[in-house]
């Protein structure tokens, strides 16, 4: 996508007034007002505050790896942002061009440049470590993250509890006085200018308000969370649908931390949940620690582990639900429609396209990225290189899909709903369509190898060569494991049993060894 000009000029705002006392608080990935680190930092420190967005052309570009649904997303959160100043006397700058032209115009004007510490890579990384080069900002980091230490993180999981507990970061609109400025740049018009058309389906409403309505709405139903986070058609429903409100920070963790605290439900649920907070933070922690786990295999035994099995038709046939294996198929069309899928089956699918296809890890995560509405880089691109063995760890971590349809969806609702050619076949045959009798294959009129694909590749011989495939590299990549820079950026001192670990619900069938597996997702 590139920008209209004649519709959205990207050029810095024009007169700029001067900045003396104040600062502009930039809102970067935490879109709100309430437990902002920065906010109350600057409210603290200066009598005036600016604050203020930058809608960057890069995040629309093909970088940037985000659908136009997510960007709808993004758009509705910075609405609801701006509504949330208007409550407080104030207003929501929004700017669009380069984030360095664009702050760089404010410093120059007088204005200091407060923002949060974020974790990220790729891009965003060089576009922060850009403004802080070209201008005197202030990251602020009260997230719970430890940063510039470069020994062990032992007693990192204490902090991040501290933090979690903690008491909320607040400001008050009445002790600073909130300025804006009017550069004419509305979410309309930017959408407009990029031909934003969002064609997922089930997509929620961005912002903080419609978070908050989802955390009541999710309260009322907590009690039967342990039950409803594994079988995709019940996790839609079942889990909290909180993930893309805290990848933009719409809510902030601990917020939602402490409202599960308070609320007095069943303890099994509560601390089910909770993990999953606490396990949000720990992967953040994991991009703080080393931004490459978006681009670079972990250990650097597994880098290019896939490179010479690499095969464009099979990448295909997995992105567009082609694979004969219906669970897969089922999941991997469900992401494109909706954005969304549970962990377990975008466990499965990374276990999939990387183990039983032996394709790049990146190439999927990258798809993954792109159609999530979620799309967190520090939990989507750590957890698909821990699914696809390119830690080093426990490689041997391989999905069975057959299973998972008996596991997860023994009446076929999910495969059914999203694979609609084979809705005349029996369910028993879900799992193994290709085994069908032919008579029941003419009685129902389902095909294999017309009106549905064989599976393009043979489970067990599938399974049997990527096993061995990893035997090959397995002490090689062991002993890397001893540098203590790769350790370090793969195994983090853990908070409580291994057992809080998300996605430990799967049964050691699934795997060749009984190692914890970890959430995809946020919830």
């Amino acid at each position: 996508m590139t920008a209209d000009e004649d519709t959205l000029d990207p050029e810095p705002p024009d007169s700029i007034p001067t900045g003396k006392d104040g600062c502009v608080v930039w809102h970067c990935r935490q879109l709100r007002t309430r437990d902002h680190p920065a906010l109350a930092y600057a409210a603290t420190e200066y009598s005036t505050l600016l604050p203020v967005f930058v809608f960057d052309p890069s995040f629309y570009g093909a970088e940037g790896l985000a659908c136009d649904a997510r960007i709808q997303f993004l758009h509705e959160s910075i609405a609801d942002l701006d509504g949330q100043y208007r409550d407080r006397g104030g207003e929501l700058t929004l700017c669009h061009g380069d984030p360095v032209q664009v702050l760089t115009a404010f410093a120059e004007a007088g204005w200091d440049i407060v923002t949060t510490a974020d974790p990220t890579g790729r891009y965003g990384l060089r576009r922060d470590n850009a403004v802080a080069e070209a201008c005197d900002v202030t990251f602020v980091d009260a997230d719970g993250l430890v940063r510039g230490i470069d020994d062990s993180r032992d007693g990192w999981a204490d902090q991040a509890e501290a933090w979690l507990t903690g008491t909320q970061c607040s400001w008050s609109g009445d002790d600073v006085t909130l300025r804006s400025l009017d550069t004419s740049v509305t979410t309309d018009r930017v959408a407009d200018a990029y031909d934003i058309t969002p064609d997922k389906q089930q997509v929620p409403t961005g912002g903080t308000t419609a978070a908050r309505k989802r955390v009541i709405d999710f309260l009322d139903r907590l009690d039967s969370y342990p039950g409803s986070i594994s079988a995709p058609a019940d996790a839609r429903a079942g889990t909290s649908q909180l993930s893309p409100y805290l990848r933009f920070g719409c809510l902030s963790v601990r917020e939602v931390y402490q409202a599960v605290t308070e609320y007095d439900g069943a303890e099994r649920a509560t601390e089910m949940f909770q993990s999953r907070l606490w396990w949000n933070r720990h992967y953040n922690q994991k991009l703080v620690d080393w931004a490459g786990w978006m681009d670079e295999a972990a250990n650097p035994v597994m880098e290019g582990f896939h490179d010479d099995t690499h095969d464009p038709a099979l990448v295909e046939a997995w992105k567009d639900g082609q694979t004969g294996y219906p669970m897969v198929d089922a999941s991997m069309r469900c992401l494109q429609a909706t954005g969304w899928l549970n962990f377990r089956m975008r466990a499965m699918c990374a276990s999939f396209l990387c183990d039983l296809l032996q394709q790049p890890w990146k190439i999927g995560a990258d798809w993954f990225y792109y159609h999530l509405i979620d799309a967190d880089p520090a939990i989507n691109y750590t957890q698909f290189q821990i699914q696809a063995g390119m830690d080093g760890t426990n490689m041997l971590r391989i999905y069975n899909p057959r299973k998972q349809v008996r596991e997860n969806d023994s009446d076929g609702e999910f495969i059914y709903q999203w694979v609609p050619e084979l809705q005349a076949l029996p369910v028993e045959y879900l799992d193994q369509p290709e085994k069908t009798p032919l008579h029941v294959q003419d009685e129902c009129g389902v095909t294999i190898g017309e009106t549905y694909p064989y599976p393009i590749v043979e489970y067990e011989a599938a399974r049997e060569a990527i096993v061995s495939k990893f035997e090959a590299v397995r002490d090689q990549a062991k002993r890397a494991l001893q540098n203590d820079k790769v350790a370090r950026r793969i195994s983090m001192s853990q908070r409580g049993r291994v057992e809080d670990a998300p996605g430990q619900e799967r049964s050691q069938d699934d795997a060749t060894s009984g190692s914890t597996q970890s959430s995809l997702s946020s919830f």
